[in-house]
C-alpha cells in the first residue's frame, strides 16, 4: 500500500498525479488525511481522504509519500506523522518518498544525512545544512529507500519513479505510454 499523507495546504499536483499514476499501475493507494477527512490543498482543491492517519497501520512493503506545499508545516508539526516517518525510515522493506518542500522535513529529521536528494529550488540549503547531498539538476532522485522530487512540475516524473520502484520498469513504461507522457 502507498499512503499519501494529505495535510491542509498540501500541493495538489504532487499528491494527486502520483496517486493517479500508481493506481493506473494497479498499486493500491490510500489518500491519508492528517487532521481531517476532507483536506483542502494549497490551491483550494478539496480532497476526501480514503482514511484518516490515526486508522492506518503501514507495514513492511508499504510506502509513505509526503507531498510538499505549505502543508509540510502541518506534517512536521504532527507527532503522529513524525513517528510514522521515523518508523518507515527504520523499518526494513518500507520506502519513503517526498517531493518539493517535503524532502527538507526528512533532512531536518536527520534521515537524508549522506544521501542524494532534490527539493524545491531555493530550499536546497535545508538539505545541505542537514547532511544531505543536493542534486538540483535532477527532477527526481532515488537513494536507497528514499525517493525525492523537485517541485509540482516534477509530479509526473516522481509518480512514474514510484511506479517503477514498486512495480518495475515495464509497468512504468506502460503507464507512461498510456498517459501519453513524454517528459
Amino acid at each position: 500500500m502507498v499512503y499519501i499523507l494529505l495535510a491542509p495546504g498540501f500541493e495538489e499536483a504532487e499528491a494527486l498525479v502520483p496517486a493517479d499514476l500508481l493506481r493506473r499501475a494497479d498499486v493500491p493507494v490510500c489518500l491519508t488525511g492528517v487532521g481531517g477527512a476532507c483536506i483542502t490543498g494549497a490551491h483550494g482543491v478539496r480532497v476526501m481522504a480514503d482514511e484518516m492517519l490515526e486508522y492506518i497501520s503501514p507495514e513492511p512493503g508499504d510506502t509513505l509519500v509526503l507531498p510538499g506545499g505549505p502543508g509540510v508545516a502541518a506534517l512536521e508539526g504532527s507527532g503522529a506523522v513524525q513517528a510514522l516517518v521515523r518508523r518507515a525510515a527504520e523499518e526494513e522493506g518500507m520506502y519513503l518518498a517526498a517531493i518539493c518542500a517535503a524532502p527538507t522535513l526528512l533532512a531536518r529529521m536527520g534521515l537524508l544525512r549522506g544521501r542524494r536528494a532534490v527539493c524545491y529550488p531555493g530550499m536546497e540549503g535545508d538539505l545541505s545544512a542537514n547532511g544531505a547531498i543536493p542534486c538540483m539538476d535532477q527532477s527526481t532522485v532515488g537513494d536507497g529507500k528514499f525517493l525525492t522530487g523537485r517541485a509540482p512540475g516534477s509530479a509526473f516524473d516522481f509518480g512514474l519513479a514510484l511506479v517503477e520502484l514498486l512495480s518495475g520498469p515495464q509497468a512504468a513504461a506502460r503507464v507512461r505510454r498510456d498517459a501519453h507522457y513524454h517528459g
